[in-house]
């Protein structure tokens, strides 16, 4: 399972951050726009809105190490910038049971926040377990605690649409004088998205019998759904688990010798093992190929011009080539 941080944890960062002194109670009106995100993707939504304004707002990326979002715990240095910030963005899941409590204790009283899971509303999906897909260990006690939902909400170019338009209502919220340049900034940049989800369609489209099968974690639940495309997997995509049984592993070797493409997929910063250890047990003579989760891009990548859509256009070049 997820790594959730603890209470004792949590009260820990608050405290510190108490004791390092966290601002003032509220944003003056005309102070500089303070936005904090939890992921690459919100981040660079916000930066594409503000278009040229960015530079003068205050926009933090927590995982700009390139962190899994899944294993992330907040530091009290982040506990200070997400409890004096503006806006505060974040994917809404599992992973981010720590937040409630961060937020009861903003600093600022003004505080906005955006649960990208909340924004896509009906959209959002529960964790599926599918045909030769390892279970959680602890599966049967999260079933009493009631249904996970799939946080990846942002490999959709649909529901990332619809959150860019969520985030620019909250900006407009904080800088009404701004509200003509972002809904224009924001209605450019979900025209590209829009153009992406169409190639995507017609490439699909044009290879209608197509399932994609991986040797990992599969956070592209949302992804596939869009172009009703089939999958199978080794864990679902919040899934901790490391190891695949014998079962997971013939079942997956013997799906990808009755498939074509013959290809095994991954995500970014995987070891290949699981993927390598399919193919070995599959009869079939087949490659592995990486797509891009677009969770967690460290610095060097930002500065290197990555964004959301360079990645999920990256995505979109890996499967024409596969499909092909």
């Amino acid at each position: 399972m997820i790594k959730r941080i603890t209470a004792l944890a949590l009260c820990g960062a608050l405290s510190a951050c108490a004791l390092a002194g966290c601002g003032e109670s509220s944003s003056p009106k005309n102070s500089q726009l303070s936005v904090v995100c939890t992921i690459f993707p919100e981040y660079d939504w916000v930066r594409q809105i503000l278009g040229s304004h960015a530079d003068d707002a205050q926009i933090t990326y927590l995982l700009d190490s390139g962190a899994d979002l899944h294993n992330y715990q907040p530091t009290a240095a982040d506990m200070v910038k997400i409890t004096t910030c503006d806006l505060f963005i974040y994917a809404g899941g599992e992973s981010d049971d720590w937040v409630e409590d961060a937020l009861s204790e903003a600093e600022n009283e003004q505080i906005r926040s955006l649960s990208l899971l909340e924004a896509v509303g009906s959209a959002a999906k529960k964790e599926e377990l599918i045909e030769g897909m390892e279970p959680e260990e602890e599966e049967e006690e999260d079933e009493e605690e009631g249904p996970e939902y799939d946080e990846h909400v942002w490999l959709s170019l649909r529901n990332a649409q619809v959150l860019c338009s969520a985030i620019t209502d909250q900006l407009c919220q904080i800088k009404p004088e701004l509200e003509t340049d972002l809904r224009q900034n924001c209605e450019s940049y979900n025209a590209q998205l829009d153009e992406l989800d169409g190639k995507l369609s017609l490439l699909f489209g044009d290879h209608p019998d197509t399932a994609l099968i991986f040797g990992d974690r599969f956070p592209f639940r949302y992804f596939v759904d869009d172009y009703g495309v089939d999958y199978y997997a080794a864990f679902v995509g919040c899934s901790a688990e490391t190891e695949a049984s014998f079962e997971t592993v013939t079942f997956l070797a013997d799906k990808l010798a009755q498939l074509d493409p013959c290809v095994i997929f991954t995500i970014e910063g995987s070891d290949h093992k699981i993927a390598e250890t399919v193919i070995a047990n599959s009869p079939a003579d087949a490659q592995i190929a990486e797509l891009s989760s677009v969770q967690s891009v460290n610095k060097s990548q930002i500065q290197s011009g990555t964004t959301y859509l360079s990645l999920m256009e990256g995505n979109y070049e890996t499967l024409k080539e596969v499909l092909k």
